[in-house]
């Protein structure tokens, strides 16, 4: 199920005011900017295709994701990317594989269920090209970011006709294993009543993927802990893996 943060057109449209340009985008930009042909997963708005686009690159683009408010964004501001609505579930790739997949912005811990990794690595691993790469990032279980998910944590941004937002997040309870639901709930002049959308992430270790990705017939070739590059810690903020097919 879509979450309805990114199903909903109006929401859709806070979604990069909400998620500025940062260094997690400056990484992905220079991998994709260095591959021939591009599959982006969960693409959002698919800004990073779009400013890739506009920075020069010539090849394939195509960014796939399941709700249609957000492929919109993308496709009125770049029409020359493939915008696909669907996901790795659905979507069958012909032709040659893509010499680099990402999944940005968190988009692999949507991913619940043993089921569901399995389907979508292998997708992933289809997709690919016999050398190509597949670089997502998760947040690290152990620096435990949903501690910070308080609803005194509040974000201000406008919407396009300059109208003012509230948006903050809260857990509904204490995480269940490796899985945290948490709302999101956007308040201000546009609507009536505050808007909720509630959602679940799961957190995995460096272990547990590792044997997902092998199951799926992709091995590990890189892992960071945060955007420069860093080693990866048991409290680094997040695991950024790169994975080769073999």
């Amino acid at each position: 199920m879509v979450d309805h943060s990114f199903a909903d057109l109006e929401l859709a449209a806070l979604y990069d005011s909400l998620n500025p340009w940062g260094p997690g985008d400056d990484f992905y930009l220079d991998l994709v900017m260095a591959a021939g042909s591009v599959l982006d997963v969960g693409c959002g708005t698919g800004r990073l295709l779009r400013r890739a686009r506009g920075t020069g690159h010539e090849g394939r683009l195509a960014g796939l994701d399941p709700a249609a408010a957000m492929l919109v964004q993308g496709r009125r501001a770049e029409p020359s990317v493939e915008w696909i609505l669907g996901d790795l579930r659905t979507r069958l790739w012909d032709g040659p594989g893509f010499d680099l997949v990402v999944m940005t912005g968190h988009a692999f811990q949507v991913l619940l269920s043993d089921e569901e990794l399995r389907v979508a690595l292998a997708a992933v691993r289809r997709a690919l090209s016999p050398a190509g790469r597949f670089v997502f990032e998760t947040r690290n279980p152990g620096a435990r970011a949903w501690e910070r998910w308080t609803p005194d944590r509040v974000y201000h941004v406008t919407d396009a006709d300059g109208r003012a937002v509230r948006v903050w997040h809260q857990v509904e309870e204490t995480p269940a294993g490796d899985r945290v639901t948490f709302t999101e709930t956007y308040d201000g002049s546009p609507w009536p009543r505050p808007r909720v959308s509630r959602a679940t992430l799961r957190f995995l270790g460096p272990d547990a993927l590792a044997g997902f990705l092998e199951d799926a017939g992709l091995r590990v070739v890189e892992q960071y802990g945060d955007w420069s590059r860093g080693r990866l810690t048991a409290d680094s903020p997040e695991i950024i893996t790169v994975a080769r097919p073999g």
